[in-house]
């Protein structure tokens, strides 16, 4: 797997340095823009007197070079310093922003500017993102579960799209800017940890770390700045990151059968319009189904290390079982037709291997709070422990709200994966005797809580609405304490 890119900053023109040399003034020999010595070159000749005018009583003359903007030659590591909380300024009219809050969930861009650093980009695109539980209990419609009407939190997850005007335009190397509002995370730390912790055990995931959002000079909050995942994404964590991008796309249906390839097109973030092949996918898919790995453990280790990073697909259910992940990929929704959620799939060609990316992790580390005090698991909570099935592998209500599931192990995929008991011990010891010891873990929630707390006590100054700084704390301490007392962790 790559190491992230790094992009070197922009020489200084050497024609600047030139012309300070020739304006300094200092009785060293002066050299002008164009490499001749004043004091030699020939008399110029002003045209209309025809008179001799001495070169050294002409105008200098000026060479102006606007400065390239910062967010267009520096890279990513500058929005995702783990050791800053930067400022993002969102400028709208005010008729565009009366438009975004009062239909949020239409998620319709409208055009504005940001300010970033001191450097103003315009125009950019800018709306209000999410799904049905990032807008939950935020839109005034009679229905929480079909998000409708006006905005009513103080602050709502963002999208912002550099190249809303068509331009090749990047900003520290991202076309596009996610800023999560974290309204069902009063931890306001689950999507920064989950996304490190994968990335520490391996898995291609991406960056995160907090920001201060500011719209129209108003601060509305303090958010996650969560990696845009598509082709720039692709390109600095593989070798070849030219390959296909699929967003939730399983590579088998609900009935276990290889997933069409219109269905895998549909769902392409990348080579979407270039008659893209999605044989690598299917390839994985069918060599599963061949060879009886779902219930082979040796056919499994075969197909998987020969078609996925092995280690590294263990890797990811070791931290998404570790950490809860139950809104993720091993929870297969049955509403209508049975899906997983909330993951991308990376097709790399040179290697013919297929990658898995995790993705909205808001709602992760959160299952172990008792259902009275949890009102999330009531949705998100996974009934089976990873591989196990129940009720034939058909669906099953589950949960105080009897919200339909279906075994996930009951897909040849996760079968297989599953059944990789050597490799998955191994990988979880090292996760949990490194990245996830709970020593690293509350040192680096610890550094980050000192970090934004004056950012929560702002936001809480600023509406009666937001997060509480006591509510917070508590939250987080009791994060620290679910951690610890991990069940996997005290077999261990």
């Amino acid at each position: 797997m790559k190491t992230n890119g790094r992009h070197a900053r922009a020489a200084v023109p050497i024609a600047c340095v030139l012309l300070v040399a020739a304006c300094s003034g200092s009785d060293t020999a002066q050299i002008s823009v164009d490499g001749s010595n004043p004091d030699t070159r020939a008399t110029q000749v002003d045209t209309t007197s025809q008179e001799p005018v001495p070169a050294e009583t002409q105008p200098p003359t000026t060479v102006t070079e606007t400065p390239t903007p910062r967010y267009e030659t520096d890279d990513a590591e500058v929005l995702f310093d783990q050791n800053v909380v930067r400022t993002f300024e969102i400028d709208l009219p005010d008729g565009s922003l009366a438009e975004l809050d009062a239909d949020p969930a239409a998620e319709e861009y409208v055009e504005g500017s940001l300010t970033f650093e001191g450097e103003t980009i315009e125009p950019v695109g800018v709306r209000y993102k999410g799904s049905i539980g990032a807008f939950l209990g935020c839109t005034e419609g009679p229905n929480p579960f079909v998000p409708s009407g006006a905005k009513t939190c103080p602050k709502l997850s963002i999208k912002l799209k550099i190249n809303w005007d068509g331009a090749d335009t990047e900003f520290y190397g991202q076309r596009k800017v996610q800023l999560h509002s974290m309204n069902n995370d009063p931890t306001l730390m689950r999507e920064r940890l989950g996304y490190l912790l994968f990335a520490e055990a391996g898995v291609p995931a991406p960056r995160a770390t907090h920001a201060r959002v500011l719209i129209n000079g108003e601060f509305v909050g303090l958010f996650a700045l969560i990696e845009q995942i598509d082709g720039r994404f692709t390109r600095d964590r593989f070798e070849d990151g030219e390959g296909n991008l699929y967003k939730e796309v399983w590579p088998f249906d609900a009935n276990g059968a290889v997933q069409p390839a219109e269905v895998l097109i549909d769902g392409l973030e990348t080579n979407e319009k270039d008659d893209p092949s999605v044989d690598l996918i299917q390839s994985l898919a069918r060599e599963l189904l061949d060879t009886g790995a779902a219930v082979d453990d040796a056919a499994a280790r075969r197909v998987l290390t020969k078609r996925t990073e092995l280690d590294s697909l263990i890797a990811y259910a070791v931290v998404d079982r570790a950490i809860n992940h139950d809104d993720g990929p091993f929870h297969w929704y049955c509403t209508g037709t049975c899906e997983p959620h909330n993951y991308y799939f990376y097709e790399e060609p040179a290697t013919g291997t297929v990658h898995i990316i995790p993705w909205d992790l808001d709602n992760a580390m959160q299952n172990w709070t008792p259902d009275e005090i949890n009102p999330i698991a009531a949705f998100t909570k996974i009934a089976d422990d990873f591989g196990e099935t129940r009720n034939n592998c058909q669906p099953f209500p589950f949960g105080p709200l009897s919200i339909s599931q279906r075994s996930a192990a009951c897909d040849p995929l996760t079968a297989a994966w599953s059944l990789l008991n050597e490799e998955f011990d191994r990988i979880d010891a090292e996760f949990r005797s490194g990245p996830f010891a709970i020593e690293n873990v509350s040192r680096l929630v610890e550094s980050w809580r000192t970090q934004i707390a004056p950012h929560v006590a702002e936001a809480a100054d600023a509406d009666p609405r937001a997060l509480t700084v006591d509510a917070w704390n508590a939250s987080l301490d009791q994060l620290l304490a679910d951690i610890a007392a991990e069940p996997s962790r005290q077999e261990s």
